[in-house]
């Protein structure tokens, strides 16, 4: 797949972990009585819904947030064992989830395998159960699939990079169905929104990231 950009990050993911106590929730949309009839017409747009694990959750979250075409992006995890996860009980290791970002997207704007090349470009998906100094899997490269057609354009992908040599070892992303996806606790939705110029991690990890997503996507963030 030509004109694929490979641009290392390699920034690693301090020990600046956040824990927190709060339980997670199960993700659930509503459509409130109360919107403006334009509203209710822009929620009846058919939307798709994306989910990725590539690392930390705070750091995915900042990137596709900046995208058009992205209605909704929430930090939560999936792929484990156990109902309602807590942010420790995953960092643990015992409970088998990934921390995932789930996103809501206009498909009329922006195509499933646009949000594949994204994901690829922004973190090392040849490194098993690893991204930076993060390690275990809960920080492993998974893609959990909606549907049929999201799971044949992921391994699409996958083939054509590996066709192309874009890394010097093998992908070794996850591609799963998608069973249950539960919100992170309040505190980290919007982290790099609500912290961006208060926390270190935001300013020596995040900050760099973006500005090198930016550069290379240029074309579809928002205004």
């Amino acid at each position: 797949m030509k004109g694929w950009r490979l641009w290392i990050l390699g920034l690693l993911c301090s020990a600046q972990g956040c824990a927190f106590n709060a339980q997670g929730e199960e993700m659930v949309y509503e459509v409130k009585k109360d919107k403006s009839n334009k509203e209710i017409m822009e929620s009846m747009k058919a939307l798709d819904t994306a989910t990725f694990g590539g690392g930390c959750f705070w750091c995915t979250e900042a990137i596709f947030q900046s995208i058009e075409g992205v209605e909704q992006v929430a930090s939560g995890y999936s792929g484990g064992r156990s109902a309602n996860p807590s942010y420790e009980e995953v960092c643990s290791g015992m409970t088998g989830h990934a921390e995932v970002i789930q996103i809501v997207f206009d498909p009329s704007i922006l195509r499933y395998e646009k949000l594949l090349e994204v994901f690829f470009e922004t973190h090392d998906p040849t490194t098993l159960n690893q991204q930076g100094a993060d390690k275990g899997t809960q920080y492993r490269s998974v893609v959990f699939y909606h549907s049929e057609d999201q799971k044949l354009a992921t391994e699409s992908v996958i083939q054509q990079l590996e066709g192309e040599g874009v890394w010097p070892n093998p992908i070794v992303t996850e591609v799963s169905p998608i069973t249950t996806f539960y919100k992170a606790e309040s505190y980290h939705q919007d982290y790099y929104r609500l912290n961006a110029r208060s926390n270190g991690y935001c300013q020596i990890v995040i900050n760099p990231k973006l500005a090198k997503f930016r550069k290379v996507f240029s074309d579809i963030l928002k205004e």
